[in-house]
């Protein structure tokens, strides 16, 4: 009995009658909340739920993937991770967007999903809501890290590892604990970064290991001289979008490579 559910894509039931599916399950877009901009603009922010525990599911922007109105390609991934991903991309929309919708679709093992992004009030983030219960620790104002990205010509070709680096500084809020020691590594705070793939298909490795995606209790903390650096090896040629995540305990930023493989 095991083995056929496991090889439906399904485990054992969990704690309260519910089911833990392995594959084959859809991916749900979801929206997070809008932000409003200096220029009075603002910015839809969306994240997903891979109902997979460990299936990672690649959907090219197109039919399966897109926006509307306006254009299909929003900057949204094409790589899905199994679990929740909250946060994960921004879509800007004029000041005067009003009562419209901008709707996100994905459509995963033959279901489609769709996420409705509207500026109801009920909807409005700020750094509070994404820091959750780490914020009411402290008094002092926190700002996300800054990320810089080295180097410009980010090309390679199959099997040829390149060498990629981002600088990343912080304000240093929340304060970390000293480093080494069990405090260290139980911290909820300390500045982290990690890489994922946004975008692209095929087998990516990366050395070091990085969680995929970036997951902060098992991501590197940053050392002294501020720079993540991973080494990167593609199995197939076409155009990538790496993301680098640097976390400081409350707040995180994203920046994004494009790797041609050829």
């Amino acid at each position: 009995m095991l083995a056929a559910l496991v090889a439906a894509g399904m485990t054992l039931p969990l704690s309260g009658g519910q089911e833990k599916y392995l594959r084959g399950q859809n991916i749900a877009p979801i929206f997070d909340g809008w932000e409003e901009n200096p220029d009075g603009s603002f910015n839809m922010v969306f994240g997903y739920l891979n109902r997979n525990y460990e299936e990672v599911v690649d959907i090219p922007i197109g039919p399966g993937n897109n926006f509307e109105p306006g254009a299909t390609d929003q900057g949204q991934p094409t790589r899905f991770f199994p679990r929740r991903s909250r946060f994960l991309f921004r879509v800007r929309v004029p000041k005067d967007f009003g009562s419209k919708e901008l709707v996100w679709t994905l459509t995963a093992h033959g279901r489609t999903d769709k996420a409705y992004a509207t500026l109801r009030p009920e909807y409005i983030l700020d750094n509070a809501l994404i820091e959750g219960g780490n914020i009411g620790q402290r008094k002092e104002h926190n700002e996300a890290p800054v990320i810089k990205l080295e180097g410009n010509d980010h090309r390679t070709t199959v099997g040829r590892p390149i060498m990629l680096t981002a600088h990343v500084t912080d304000d240093g809020i929340p304060k970390a604990p000293p480093p080494g020691g069990i405090e260290t590594r139980k911290a909820k705070v300390g500045l982290r970064a990690g890489w994922f793939v946004y975008r692209g298909t095929g087998t990516i490795t990366f050395d070091p290991a990085q969680s995929q995606p970036f997951k902060r209790d098992s991501a590197d903390f940053v050392p002294a001289n501020g720079n993540s650096s991973v080494k990167v090896t593609f199995s197939q040629a076409g155009t990538y979008v790496l993301r680098v995540t640097a976390d400081d305990g409350g707040l995180f930023s994203v920046r994004d490579f494009t790797v041609t493989v050829e």
